[in-house]
């Protein structure tokens, strides 16, 4: 490419190198569009820090502290078991360590990052 093709302006009234560029960082930002959108999140199954998450709203009731296993019940929309411990009816209990447990709505309850229970609105 010659240096007067170079600085030449196109007939958008810019000059070519910088159309160039342009249609380069278009493509780029498509390509990266695509790809974001191709590409699935995969759910996180462990810490940064390598710890195991605590997946409190799957808890078998057989992981539940002996204490904690009354009124057990099956629900049918998330086809699976849950206690309930006296929290009342639509209520799950949740256990996330010895600190921190308590009740939630069913399938609203979950264990943060610290290991606190927390209750999604």
């Amino acid at each position: 490419m010659t240096l007067a093709r170079m600085f030449a302006y196109t007939r958008f009234g810019l000059p070519f190198w910088r159309l160039m560029a342009m249609k380069a960082f278009a493509l780029a930002l498509l390509t990266c569009i695509a790809w974001t959108s191709v590409c699935p999140a995969f759910p996180i199954t462990e810490s940064p820090a390598g710890a195991r998450l605590i997946l409190a709203d799957w808890q078998d009731p057989a992981s539940l502290p002996p204490r904690f296993r009354n009124h057990c019940a099956y629900d049918r929309l998330s086809s699976r078991y849950y206690c309930s411990d006296h929290c009342g009816p639509e209520y799950q209990l949740y256990y996330c360590k010895t600190e921190s447990f308590g009740c939630c709505r069913i399938n609203y309850g979950y264990c943060d990052w610290k290991g606190l229970l927390r209750c999604a609105p």
